[in-house]
Order: C-alpha cells, then sequence, then structure tokens
C-alpha cells in the first residue's frame, strides 16, 4: 500500500476544498484577509515589521485550479510579518557552547531535530545570528532536500541558510499553512521555481510568493481536524497495530452518521427544503410522528413508503403450471452490499400479469426481506430481470437518491435500526419496511452527500483492498 501516495490524496483533497464541507455562515477568506492586511499595516506603521517587496507577479494571480467561493488566492507574504533563512557562512563552533547550528537536514514532521552531530555555537554567536522565532514561526528546508517542515518550540538554535523561517500574522493559520508546506502542490512550486542543477535552491522571494488557496478560519480548523483523524489512520496502517478492518468499518459508519444527521455537506439556503419535494413527489404523504433526531432546518422526516414505489417479486411455487415466459430472475442470494453476485442464475415462469410487478430495471433500489436483513443494491445493468418475493423493490416517486437510501439502509443496519420480525429466520415484512422513518435532505443536498459519501469510501476501500 502506498500509504504516502494516499497521504497525498487527502491533503489535495483539502486544499481543493473537497475534505470537509463549506459552511455558509463561516467568515469568507476575503473578510479574514482584510483584518490581516489592516493588522499588517498597523505593524508596518509602527516600526514593527517591514513592508513585504513588491514583485511582477503579485498583480497576476491566475488561479492554479478551482477552489470554493468562500476561499481566496493568497501570497504567503500577505500572512506572514517576516519571512528568512539563516547564515549564509560559518558561525563559529563552540563544543561547549549552549546554543545549536541547525539547517533544513535539522526539520522533520514538525518539529527541529537535534542529532548527535549538530554543532554547538557560544552565547555571542547566538546573538550574533538569532532571528525572531516564536510559536508563529515556521521552518521549511529551502536548500538541498526541499520541503522539510518544522515547528519552533524554544530550542536554542541559530539558523543555517537551508532553513527558511516564517512567522505567520496570526496564529490560528498555523495548522492549515503547516499542512500546506506537505501537499505536492507546494513541493512542486518549490522544485519547479528553485535554482542550481545539483543542489536545489528555493529563493526567499520564491518563498514570498507561494499563491496558496485559503480557507475562512473556521474551514482551516475543520480542515486540520479531519487530516489529523486520516493520518491517525494511515499511521495505523503503516505500524500494522489495532484491527485496521474495523477500524475502517466505524470510519465508515461515522461519515454516514455525519450525512444523515445532516453535517457531512453544507446545506444551501437555496435548495427546495425537503418538506416542499415531500409534497411535490407525493401529495398524500403521512406525516412522521416520530423525530429519532434533530435534522436541519429544510430537511424533513418521512418514511420509505412515502418516497418509494414499493414490490416485492414473485414467490417460487413448484405448483406453479409452466405458464408464459422462462425468465431469469434473482434471489437474496444475488444481493449483496452495492453490488451483484450474478455467476449463479436461475429461471422460472411469470405470468404476463406478474412481469411488471417482478421486474427491476437500471436504477432501481433492491433490499433483502430475510437473511442479512436490508442488505441493499442498486441494479445499475443496462439489462432488466425478475426477483423473487425475498427482494423489495424500491423505484423513487420522484426527485429522490437511490443511492442515499442505500447508505441510509446500510447505517441502519449497522447500527441496528433494522429489525425484522418472525421466529428462527427473521425478515423485514414489505409493512415494516414502508413504514421505516427516514430522514429527507432537498434534492440537490442528496447529490452532494452521496457525491461526498463515495469520495471519502473510495480512500478507505483502497485501504481495505490493500490489507485484504
Amino acid at each position: 500500500m502506498d500509504t504516502k501516495k494516499l497521504r497525498q490524496k487527502i491533503l489535495d483533497l483539502a486544499i481543493r476544498g473537497k475534505l470537509v464541507p463549506q459552511d455558509p455562515n463561516d467568515e469568507p477568506a476575503s473578510v479574514l484577509l482584510e483584518r490581516i492586511r489592516a493588522e499588517k499595516e498597523r505593524l508596518i506603521k509602527e516600526g514593527k515589521i517591514k513592508r513585504s517587496k513588491k514583485s511582477s507577479s503579485d498583480d497576476e494571480i491566475e488561479a492554479p485550479f478551482e477552489i470554493p467561493e468562500s476561499w481566496e488566492w493568497v501570497r504567503l507574504k500577505s500572512l506572514v510579518s517576516v519571512l528568512g533563512d539563516g547564515i549564509h557562512g560559518t558561525p563559529e563552533y563552540d563544543i561547549t557552547g549552549g546554543y545549536y547550528f541547525i539547517n533544513g537536514n535539522n526539520l522533520s514532521n514538525n518539529k527541529i531535530v537535534i542529532k548527535s552531530d549538530t554543532k554547538k555555537v557560544n552565547e555571542k554567536e547566538y546573538q550574533t545570528y538569532k532571528k525572531e522565532l516564536n510559536d508563529k514561526t515556521i521552518l521549511v528546508s529551502i536548500n538541498g532536500t526541499i520541503g522539510n517542515v518544522g515547528h519552533y518550540n524554544n530550542e536554542p538554535v541559530i539558523l543555517g541558510k537551508s532553513a527558511c523561517y516564517y512567522n505567520l500574522l496570526d496564529l490560528s493559520f498555523k495548522p492549515y499553512i503547516t499542512m500546506l508546506m506537505y501537499t505536492d502542490f507546494f513541493l512542486k512550486y518549490a522544485v519547479e521555481n528553485a535554482t542550481g542543477s545539483t543542489i536545489k535552491n528555493v529563493s526567499l522571494a520564491v518563498m514570498n510568493d507561494f499563491l496558496l488557496p485559503l480557507p475562512p478560519l473556521s474551514e482551516q480548523q475543520r480542515i486540520a481536524n479531519e487530516i489529523e483523524r486520516w493520518f491517525t489512520l494511515i499511521d495505523a496502517l503503516e505500524s500494522n497495530e489495532g484491527d485496521l478492518l474495523k477500524t475502517i468499518d466505524k470510519a465508515k459508519s461515522k461519515i454516514l452518521d455525519l450525512a444523515i444527521h445532516g453535517k457531512l455537506v453544507p446545506q444551501d439556503p437555496n435548495d427546495e427544503p425537503g418538506i416542499e419535494l415531500l409534497k411535490r413527489i407525493n401529495p398524500k404523504f403521512e406525516s412522521c410522528d416520530e423525530v429519532p433526531w434533530e435534522l436541519p432546518n429544510n430537511w424533513c422526516w418521512t418514511t420509505i413508503g412515502s418516497i418509494f414505489n414499493h414490490n416485492t417479486g414473485k414467490a417460487l411455487n413448484k405448483s406453479d403450471s409452466q405458464e408464459g415466459l422462462l425468465l431469469p430472475y434473482i434471489t437474496t442470494s444475488n444481493v449483496y452490499w452495492n453490488h451483484f453476485v450474478l455467476s449463479d442464475i436461475k429461471k422460472m415462469f411469470f405470468k404476463d400479469s406478474e412481469i411488471d410487478k417482478c421486474t427491476v430495471t437500471k436504477g432501481d433500489l433492491l433490499v433483502c426481506e430475510g437473511g442479512d436483513i436490508g442488505r441493499s443494491a442498486i441494479w445499475n445493468f443496462d439489462y432488466d430481470i425478475c426477483i423473487q418475493n425475498h427482494i423489495h423493490r424500491l423505484r423513487a416517486k420522484g426527485d429522490i437518491s437511490h443511492l442515499l437510501y442505500l447508505y441510509v439502509l446500510m447505517f441502519y443496519k449497522w447500527t441496528d435500526r433494522i429489525q425484522g420480525k418472525g421466529i428462527g429466520l427473521q425478515g423485514l415484512s414489505s409493512g415494516l419496511l414502508d413504514k421505516l422513518i427516514v430522514p429527507l435532505p432537498p434534492y440537490a443536498e442528496q447529490l452532494r452527500i452521496v457525491a461526498k459519501i463515495k469520495e471519502l469510501f473510495s480512500v478507505l476501500d483502497s485501504i481495505k483492498e490493500s490489507l485484504e
């Protein structure tokens, strides 16, 4: 499993605004930038920092890729109070000194690493070459090995020329900006703009001019938290600790939990509310007295029977005469979660009066009545097939995402919300399925939720496949 590639995929989703949902209530990044500019002007007027040198590229902002509307493209120099590097010569070493002379190779995993061969300097050299390092400082290696990242944590150090440092104007940016330094997006920019054939060097001007996507501050924090969750999972994969398959299933369950509670993607006030959608597709819908949990304002509670046309297939009866057409049919043994196994397909006779009721077509949602109760899949083949009576066929009455409700059934199954009745082999009867209470988001949001689930599940599935 290429976990490095997996990490980069997650980082790439993050900087494109696709890892966590946008929240329309977030303060836009444009307002955040105005506040940062005002703070920088104040510090310049007070003589505490110097104005950044204007470059020819300042007015040439060509977006490298599309970002959400609430984000902004901004150059790194706009977010920092100072950006520099260390001494370009060699200090006077002192084996008894109390300060370390570090370079880019001393930066690793957000830390300054003091090695056994790291040279020392005395107080005089330290006072001569020290830089303004503080808790807002991010260090990046810019000579030789490019892209090592460290944070300053009051270590007694002076810097060499391969250690670039910059101090953010706002400490709140630190987790997000640090994350950016690890992306292929930054590394590609740095390498492509580096000079030197054998030993690559990234100039301070190049660092200053780095054009980065800036989300609203609240979203930066959500991104940082989400990356931490994903990277913890990948760390477990790399160290082969714990039951990773169970961890992956728990992650999927959490994603579905967020989805059906309205917390996976942002709500859009311009979407047609769920209750209006329900009235439009089924004016005779039954109201729900039970409220399992709180939903977003533009969602509503409904039942499977209110939004789907529903029936089961034909019972296999040996006493049936051989009338009608001999057609292939599937049973619950062919239906698995979100896929089918069609290696063993049988046939039986269907009368003309039975064919419409028992035929599934592309897009229908099929649900198992018995066995693994509630197990569901969508028939996505370009041909029709018949079903036996232990399979429910759900066909939406209007603008309803079949895939969303497959995920709803999956979550209900994993959390024991689907319970069949019967002695011995339990079953999910038509009546129980029709009355099953489910959340109904606006149709546009249904599509956004499904797209996000598929995106996140694809990452988890790639990990799971490597383990199996």
